[in-house]
């Protein structure tokens, strides 16, 4: 059933390509759930995107599918290692934040700061992490995140009110 749609996707074209991932997507989508994976709808595309990049490669027209699948489960495999990277990368931060972190605040204040951080807008957040948290001039923060620098100092002024207010200001 596939093998004339393969070869014509082979020769180039994108619409008989379309028309396997018509009849690919939700099995697809359905066995990468069905083993766990809650990112299963990015695996398959992904999975998509590299059959198609390499379509050449397929032995067997009428393989398509087991040859996809394949595609896919080495994807998910490779989703998980790049979230098990990043997790170690986040909890090695971690650790050394709280390391350098200053000894006469509480485990409870750096959980208020972090709740109180995560209520501001991203690009306000950042501008505050950068510019508060890090000691980076307002210069260097304009550059790094590609804002303007006023937007810069009235995110970091803003942010810091903002949160003086979520902590309560001990002034």
């Amino acid at each position: 059933m596939d093998a004339p749609l393969v070869r014509a996707a082979r020769g180039g074209s994108q619409a008989a390509f379309s028309r396997l991932v018509a009849i690919h997507e939700k099995p697809l989508r359905g066995f990468l759930r069905k083993s766990g994976w809650v990112d299963a709808d990015d695996i398959a595309q992904d999975a998509f995107v590299a059959a198609w990049g390499s379509l050449g490669r397929l032995r067997a027209d009428d393989g398509f599918r087991a040859w996809l699948y394949g595609i896919a489960w080495r994807k998910a495999l490779d989703h998980r290692r790049a979230a098990s990277r990043s997790a170690r990368r986040d909890e090695d931060w971690r650790s050394q934040e709280a390391q350098q972190a200053p000894a006469r605040i509480s485990g409870e204040d750096r959980l208020a700061l972090q709740a109180a951080l995560e209520g501001l807008p991203e690009d306000q957040r950042a501008c505050v992490t950068l510019c508060l948290g890090q000691a980076w001039s307002h210069a260097e923060a304009s550059e790094a995140l590609g804002l303007p620098l006023g937007t810069v100092k009235s995110h970091v002024a803003r942010g810091r009110e903002r949160l003086l207010v979520v902590l309560g200001d001990p002034s």
